[in-house]
């Protein structure tokens, strides 16, 4: 089998005849094909855009399905080569069919001539593909350089041969020029005193022949009044349109050149008109990150369109209606913490992949960007005028990070969300899911016990840190198995089955045998352990507990007790006893993932809390939304009131951080402080938790 990947190829056709002859001629000739049949014509545009062919088959009666195929396919993918399969055409036919827009016509009859055309089609496709590639990223690169030269606040010059062939604005305000055709043309000598010349001229050679290193060149310059300023220059060797230049850099902030050179890099890999990703750099991007173990809990692929694009388009022309993509690009990176991957896939398609730590928390993030858009307002011109988006979610396996057919899956479910009338999102499911469920839990209990009883759970600890300076040395615990690889396996896969067959309190106690063991052993300020609906609902939980904290000899009020709002507002009346009894025994208690139930106020007043712990779906995008951020000033608000202190979810990035200290939070956990780090316990003391983990039943 060869290794190359399946040439993506349409054959539109009332019969599946042709399918299985070019699907078996292709393979004889060494090419793997995905072929998608498409029975009728008015199918076949949206077939051209998702699947975007390298070959278009058309098998019909003659030039007229040619012709109509032909419209539909300049209309969407005019590059894509079509073929006609066609049987007894004179050869008067044979030409009309080709003016028509087919490249050849030829014969199920005659399998050799169909292998030969089809290759050579093939191609000179990719061939042509190939040589647009290169025009168009020697095109783009050329313009990203110009952006980049013309925005840096560095002082920026290009030399060839001497001779000054480009500047950017901060070199012409540098040197006190007024107008840059009156400098560019000109020798660089004539902006520096004559006493800098000869070394100049060095530095420009050595540079040229790769001699010059991380050097800062100082020169004076002179400016038209016939003042003059020493300059640190820093220099670098180049290419304009195929010609050697030397790049000479006026650094504004002493940045050196290892930094432009990372943005001009940044800057090729990006879509000139969004700034987004382009979808070469992003479906490379993808790829990396989805070889590596998602360090959250859940990982999709996210589709994202304008809704009824044309019709914006009708109303404010080409330029305008691209101004609207921008801005919807805008909106959408808003929308994205700093790990998350996006970029235009193409047209009106954003892809982007995301990463959180639960289905709730990628529905919320859906949910908020559809409201984000249906209710901003864009400004064309005169016009204003509003927009929706569809949105399509395919998750991203654990076990077999399939990042093709998560797109596919993403694609689909936007295309639904769309023929829903759009404004939506959609998540496709494409399994049966009892059978996939029953399969699933059979082979995760088995490993869970078998965890259990060899000790393979393991604990890591996300620091909790202080907006106010201090460092409180509080620890959020989470729960890894280890397989008998040693590879870690998280909470996401597992912990459902877990719950489907009564095994959440057995884990439970074998964290919490461990983190009072961690407690004991190195004496934080504050080890926060969560508690599954399971342990709720224990009444031996107290009596359990009482043994395992002599047993560990730990400080209670190094501990704490935390459920999910949804838990405690599910068994408040079982709760209440629980916290009661650990309030008692010196232990604290808080909730977390809190502020987005149906009564958080209501569990404020009913709770002996400690902390709350704000939801991520309410942090995340918080710097954009002031109507998220007078949500979360509620919350913390109706908590300072009853001393109770308030800890952030899920924190990413700065600037969310920086609307929290505003807000009064007191603290914050997330990617952006650190991630989750390893916990390793002494011999001594992980070899009886693993004796207690086990029971408990």
């Amino acid at each position: 089998m060869s290794s190359q990947a399946a040439v993506p190829l349409i054959i539109l056709s009332p019969t599946r005849e042709p399918v299985e002859a070019v699907n078996g001629i292709l393979r004889r000739a060494g090419q793997p094909v995905h072929c998608t049949w498409i029975p009728a014509l008015p199918d076949l545009a949206d077939a051209l855009v998702q699947i975007n062919p390298e070959l278009l088959v058309v098998m019909g009666h003659g030039a007229d399905d040619a012709g109509l195929a032909a419209r539909v396919r300049d209309q969407t993918t005019p590059e894509v080569p079509m073929i006609a399969i066609a049987e007894g055409l004179d050869d008067e036919a044979v030409a009309l069919t080709m003016r028509r827009g087919a490249r050849d016509v030829v014969s199920l009859s005659s399998p050799s001539r169909l292998e030969a055309v089809m290759l050579r089609e093939l191609r000179a496709f990719r061939l042509e593909r190939a040589l647009n590639n290169t025009l168009q990223s020697a095109r783009d690169y050329r313009r990203q350089l110009e952006t980049v030269l013309e925005r840096s606040n560095d002082a920026i010059a290009q030399v060839q041969e001497g001779i000054v062939v480009e500047a950017n604005e901060s070199w012409l305000e540098t040197f006190g020029i007024d107008e840059r055709q009156g400098h560019i043309g000109q020798p660089l000598m004539d902006v520096f005193d004559s006493n800098s010349h000869a070394a100049l001229k060095g530095a420009l050679t050595a540079c040229l022949q790769g001699k010059w290193s991380d050097h800062v060149l100082t020169a004076t310059a002179v400016n038209p009044g016939g003042g003059t300023m020493s300059l640190d220059i820093v220099l670098s060797a180049g290419h304009i349109e195929g010609e050697p230049c030397v790049r000479l850099i006026v650094p504004a902030t002493r940045r050196d050149e290892h930094q432009l050179a990372a943005d001009l890099a940044d800057a090729v890999r990006r879509d000139p008109a969004t700034g987004l990703l382009h979808r070469r750099a992003l479906l490379e991007s993808m790829r990396e990150r989805v070889a590596s173990p998602a360090p959250g809990g859940v990982r999709c692929i996210v589709q994202v369109r304008l809704d009824k694009f044309a019709s914006i388009e009708r109303d404010v022309g080409i330029d305008g209606s691209e101004q609207v993509l921008t801005e919807f690009a805008d909106l959408l990176k808003a929308q994205m913490t700093p790990k998350d991957l996006i970029g235009r896939f193409g047209g009106v398609s954003f892809l982007a992949l995301i990463e959180r730590g639960n289905d709730r928390d990628i529905e919320a993030w859906g949910e908020q960007l559809v409201a984000r858009i249906k209710k901003h307002l864009f400004h064309v011109g005169s016009k204003s005028l509003s927009a929706t988006c569809s949105i399509g979610l395919g998750v991203v396996p654990h076990g077999n990070p399939d990042l093709n057919a998560a797109i596919d899956d993403s694609i689909e479910a936007c295309r639904r969300a769309r023929q829903r009338g759009g404004n939506q999102m959609f998540t496709l499911d494409r399994a049966d899911a009892d059978t996939r469920v029953q399969a699933y839990d059979q082979i995760w209990v088995k490993h869970i016990k078998s965890a259990l009883m060899e000790n393979r759970f393991r604990l890591v600890q996300q620091p909790v840190a202080s907006l106010m300076g201090e460092d409180p040395q509080m620890f959020d615990l989470l729960v890894r198995m280890v397989d008998h690889q040693g590879k870690e396996i998280l909470p996401s896969e597992f912990m459902q089955a877990a719950e489907r067959n009564d095994l959440l309190k057995n884990i439970d106690r074998w964290v919490i045998g461990a983190s009072l063991s961690l407690a004991a052993q190195r004496k934080p300020g504050c080890l926060f352990v969560r508690l599954s609906k399971d342990s709720v609902a224990d009444a031996s939980m107290p009596d359990w507990l009482d043994g395992q904290l002599k047993a560990s000899k730990a400080q209670p009020g190094r501990v704490c007790f935390q459920v999910t709002e949804e838990v405690a507002s599910n068994y408040q009346s079982q709760l209440q006893v629980l916290a009661r009894s650990l309030k008692q025994r010196g232990l604290k208690f808080a909730i977390e993932r809190f502020g987005s139930g149906r009564d958080p106020d209501g569990l404020l007043q009913a709770m002996p809390l400690d902390f709350i712990k704000i939801d991520g779906a309410l942090v995340q995008g918080l710097a954009g939304s002031e109507e998220m951020q007078q949500r979360v000033k509620r919350l913390v608000d109706a908590a300072q009131k009853r001393k109770i202190q308030t800890i952030a979810e899920r924190v990413e990035d700065a600037n969310t951080m920086a609307v929290l200290w505003q807000l009064g939070v007191q603290y914050v956990q997330g990617y952006f402080v650190q991630e989750p780090q390893e916990v390793v316990l002494s011999a001594a003391a992980a070899a009886p938790v693993a004796a207690t983990g086990t029971g408990g039943r």
